[in-house]
């Protein structure tokens, strides 16, 4: 599948960008409710190796699971339970031998295969390309922290995929309907080529960059805080509040909270 590869190709940009840290640079909170560098790195290292699981042993992820359950659903205390004190520079070595285990086996899965996961079943290509969305969106506070501006790849549409099939998702997890069909994206991607999504313009239009649309839809940026640009009222109620992550409802950052910061 590609979304293996894309998935594999946005870990390592972004194993480029740490390797050259120093120590106390993985300790260091970030603008995302706080968390360190060592916070993401085992998150996004944990759940990779769920998704694993999902195509290897389904009845270990289920062990893990009630063990999830038996935390009460508190991802960090099962995340940090599940590496034992794993930090720094041998968690950034352990998470990306972990991430090259991952795209291999999911790059030869059969993209409509059924796996389980802690809610409904999810295809293959929908499980590795949540994995690059969390990879992408958890690496935006690594970016802003130490003040590098991320240079994106066409690989980021099947970010925009998910925003585009999370359309109705926004409402559901809010307890709503959507107050109109998903209004029509014309998005630029990062080569340039321009990425179309809906037919109708009725209920609004959503053009600009894709990189801010998925920025905006994985709640890295709020709306006022891109190039963006929004018409329509349904466009404009989804763009406040997008959400194509799973989980509880969230709110977007406040205007002007996510930024990159400027380099030292």
């Amino acid at each position: 599948m590609q979304e293996a590869e894309d998935f594999r190709e946005e870990s390592r940009a972004l194993h480029a960008l740490l390797a050259p840290l120093d120590p106390d640079s993985y300790t260091a909170p970030t603008q995302f409710k706080g968390w360190s560098v060592n916070d993401v790195l085992q998150h996004l290292h944990v759940w990779n190796e769920m998704a694993g699981l999902q195509l290897t042993d389904e009845a270990e992820l289920e062990r893990r699971f009630g063990r999830l359950i038996e935390l009460a659903g508190d991802l960090r205390a099962y995340e940090a339970e599940a590496l034992d004190g794993l930090s720094g520079a041998d968690l950034l070595a352990a998470w990306i031998e972990g991430v090259e285990r991952l795209a291999d086996l999911y790059q030869s899965a059969d993209p409509k295969q059924r796996l389980k996961w802690v809610g409904p079943s999810m295809s293959a290509r929908s499980s590795i390309t949540a994995r690059l969305m969390e990879t992408w969106a958890h690496g935006q506070e690594i970016y802003d922290e130490v003040g590098v501006v991320r240079e994106n790849a066409d690989r980021i549409r099947g970010i925009v995929v998910l925003g585009v099939n999370t359309y109705r998702w926004t409402y559901a997890a809010r307890g709503a309907e959507p107050p109109g069909a998903m209004p029509q994206l014309i998005l630029t991607a990062p080569s340039g080529e321009v990425w179309m999504f809906g037919e109708d313009s009725e209920n609004g239009v959503v053009e600009g960059l894709a990189e801010e649309f998925c920025q905006v839809v994985t709640q890295t940026r709020n709306v006022a805080d891109t190039q963006l640009n929004v018409t329509g009222d349904v466009a404009r109620d989804w763009m406040s509040k997008a959400q194509c992550f799973a989980g509880a409802a969230a709110e977007p950052p406040a205007p002007g909270q996510r930024f990159t910061k400027t380099a030292d």
